[in-house]
């Protein structure tokens, strides 16, 4: 009757006689305990959780004119996490993965980045231009986050030999190096033109792909920095088709590319266009027009291509509808490695994680098999016990599908 009375929240005080008033109040102190204990219980159950999650962003230019790239890195950590979560996640604990957009813009990278502190992050897949990536690692450091870039390729970025810093690309001098040789090699007594796009990436790779020209022989016609944001080329493409080129290497992102090679082609320009990892998503066609075959560029091993990775790479076209291109599979592997790095430590702690990760230790991932130098550079990339290199050529080309997109170039 009691616990009927109590169930409908019924007025007991009333109900009872004033001598069974001592054995109300003693049901209503127990019912409190009672609920005070389950909320105790509930409280802890949830801390428990909580601490049972290891905190892992992803930052990128998800909007605005690199969006194309921002997606690729999305979409390669989100796979990843998901891949991870559904088989133990790391060391049992789950990851949690938060996405921010850095509009590849260096002040809202740095917004980005104390917002991932305040938020308890502790890893970071990211950012995705060396000039957004420079300023915001510096924050990391100092609140013991650890990064790893799929993409940021300025030498600098690894050269502050900071404890906290990793990328699973190349450099552009090393990038550099491969172009210019190429563009020896191939356009030997041709005329080149060089432009980029001002950014701290473009700029810097312009720059050591003329170096090895020079060195090889080659110099160029001109050497020019180029407004990313210009909506119209016709003046510069008025002035370049006056040069003459045999070649205009382009060292920037791949939307001004494809703008640039769209004008060429309108102003009767047949010179042909070489790009850097820039220009790697299948938008650069998209802008450039079908006057983007032909093209070639300098990129790291192609991941698709290795039979190994061929479920995976199902998976993101048939469940996830996403073409695995350009960096997708550099940043699935940046996820893994921490992964791989943590198991090695027994620990989720940043710190212990470096150790283990500068430590020389071999990392088996989607990339192939890959360790890192005592600056957080990568070491190269064995694929299949086959060493490959850092930078290959490529082509842009018509697929099976009938569609431009890029090639290796064997």
């Amino acid at each position: 009757m009691c616990a009927l009375l109590i169930a409908e929240n019924c007025d007991l005080d009333h109900i009872f006689a004033a001598e069974l008033m001592p054995f109300v109040i003693w049901v209503k102190a127990m019912t409190r305990q009672i609920i005070s204990g389950l909320v105790l219980a509930l409280t802890v159950g949830f801390a428990g959780s909580t601490a049972a999650q290891v905190k892992i962003g992803v930052a990128a230019p998800i909007s605005g004119y690199s969006a194309a790239f921002g997606a690729q890195l999305k979409n390669g950590v989100e796979q990843a996490v998901a891949d991870i979560n559904s088989n133990g996640g790391i060391l049992g604990q789950r990851l949690i993965l938060s996405i921010a957009d850095d509009h590849a813009d260096p002040r809202d990278g740095i917004v980005v980045a104390n917002r991932f502190v305040a938020d308890g992050v502790k890893f970071v897949v990211g950012h995705f231009n060396s000039g957004v990536t420079i300023p915001a690692s510096d924050i990391y450091q100092h609140n013991a986050v650890l990064m790893i870039t799929a993409s940021a390729t300025t030498p600098t970025v690894t050269e502050r030999k900071m404890w906290n810093v990793f990328r699973v690309c190349g450099r552009d001098d090393q990038q550099g190096v491969v172009a210019g040789t190429i563009i020896a090699h191939k356009f030997a007594g041709k005329r080149v033109a060089i432009l980029h796009d001002k950014t701290t990436y473009g700029q810097r790779l312009a720059e050591e792909t003329r170096k090895t020209m020079k060195t090889k022989g080659v110099k160029e016609i001109i050497f020019e920095g180029v407004d990313r944001d210009e909506n119209q080329f016709q003046s510069l493409v008025s002035q370049l088709s006056a040069l003459r080129p045999d070649l205009v290497y382009w060292s920037g992102l791949h939307d001004p590319g494809g703008r640039l090679l769209r004008e060429m082609r309108n102003q009767g320009m047949t010179a042909l266009m070489m790009g850097g990892d820039g220009i790697t998503d299948s938008e650069f066609a998209t802008l450039a027009g079908p006057g983007a075959e032909g093209t070639l560029m300098t990129f790291s091993p192609d991941p698709r291509i290795n039979p190994a990775n061929a479920e995976l790479v199902k998976t993101f076209r048939d469940a996830r509808g996403f073409e695995p291109q350009g960096y997708t599979l550099y940043s699935y592997a940046a996820v893994q490695i921490i992964r791989q790095a943590a198991e090695q430590a027994k620990s989720v702690d940043p710190q212990n994680i470096a150790k283990v990760m500068h430590s020389g230790r071999v990392f088996n991932s989607v990339l192939g098999e890959i360790s890192f130098d005592a600056k957080g550079d990568i070491n190269g990339y064995t694929v299949a016990g086959k060493r490959r290199d850092t930078y290959v050529l490529y082509i842009w080309k018509k697929g099976p599908d009938g569609r431009i997109t890029y090639f290796e170039d064997h």
